[in-house]
Order: structure tokens, then sequence, then C-alpha cells
């Protein structure tokens, strides 16, 4: 008798274990790009991280970290800075507000230049089904580096390791971009605002 409880006690375990791993399963084949079962809508669906190590192209400017390049349905997602968002505000030295994100969008813009051509190298994708890269000018300039050297984004330390810190202390010790007055840090104001 206490042998065939034993067994009946087993036999639900490996019921239970079965089920959690087919439903793992069914996560991992899950389509979450929210593009299941459309037919003919291949632009919607983000091109594969494996096909996409190396992207090049004509790039237009999202915001102060985010960039479109033409060619590529994913966006891209400047790996380890963080600039700040559209509509969050900033003070100057004065005390003033004045519309920062406004501000690193166009810096990045500047930084890429007339031709608009970046090369990027891929390193994940994030949440958004954004590309994670490091980006630079056809010329070389790391767009990354350069953001944060221009005081128009941070280190994002949690991401980069503190790549860009000697770049971020030399825009805060000139007083560059953000660092000429008082600014909330980009991933604090976004947790506090666009709840």
């Amino acid at each position: 008798m206490r042998l065939l409880w034993r067994i009946r006690k087993r036999m639900r375990w490996l019921q239970l274990a079965l089920l959690i791993g087919l439903g793992l399963v069914a996560v991992a084949q899950y389509d979450w790009s929210g593009n299941a079962g459309r037919m003919g809508d291949e632009a919607a669906t983000p091109a594969p991280i494996a096909n996409s190590r190396n992207i090049s192209g004509r790039a237009t400017v999202i915001d102060g970290d985010t960039l479109a390049v033409a060619g590529h349905r994913a966006r891209i997602r400047l790996f380890g800075i963080d600039a700040p968002e559209s509509s969050q505000p900033c003070l100057d030295g004065k005390g003033r507000r004045y519309d920062c994100g406004g501000r690193a969008t166009a810096s990045l813009a500047q930084l890429i230049g007339r031709d608009g051509n970046v090369v990027c190298r891929t390193k994940d994708v994030d949440a958004y089904q954004r590309l994670v890269a490091e980006c630079g000018t056809a010329a070389g300039v790391s767009l990354n580096r350069e953001m944060v050297r221009a005081g128009w984004a941070i280190d994002y330390v949690r991401y980069s390791g503190g790549r860009y810190s000697v770049e971020q202390r030399d825009a805060r010790i000139a007083r560059r971009g953000l660092w000429a007055g008082t600014f909330d840090a980009p991933a604090e104001w976004r947790q506090r605002s666009l709840k």
C-alpha cells in the first residue's frame, strides 16, 4: 500500500514537470513581436539578430540614443549610454527649463552629419525589440562615446560597466551639455514620470 502511494506521488511530480516543460516550450515558440497570424506583413517583424551582426546604412535619428537605419526593420539603441527623453525637462546653468531631450537628439544628428551613414556592431536585443549596438560614422567617430563626451548622454553603467566613465567625468568637469545645469538621470526620470 505504501509503495503504491509513493508511485502515485512520483507520477504527480512527473506530470507537473512535464506540464511545466511543455509550457516553457510554448513560451519559447511564441511570436512575441505581435505579428502572429499576419500574412504578408514582414516589414513589421524585426530583423533576426543572427542576420544583423553588422549594420550599415543611412541613419535617421529617433532620439538621443536611438537610430533607425535604412534597410533594417529594427531600431537601434546605442549601447551603454542613456540620453534624456524627448519630453524630459532639464534646467540650464541659470535655472531655466529647456528641452534637453530635443538638444540630445540634435547633437546625435550633428554627430552623424549630412551624409547620415553609420556602421553599427550589434551586441544584444532589448525588451522593446531594438538592436543594442555600438555605432560610428563612416569616418570612425564613435557615436556612443561622443554623445557622452558632449554631455548629451550619460554613461549607463548598469549596461556599460563604466565604459564611458572617463568621457562622462570630462563632460561633467567642463560642464558640457546636460552638465551645464541640473537634470535627472534619464532612467530615474522615466521610472518616475512615464508610468
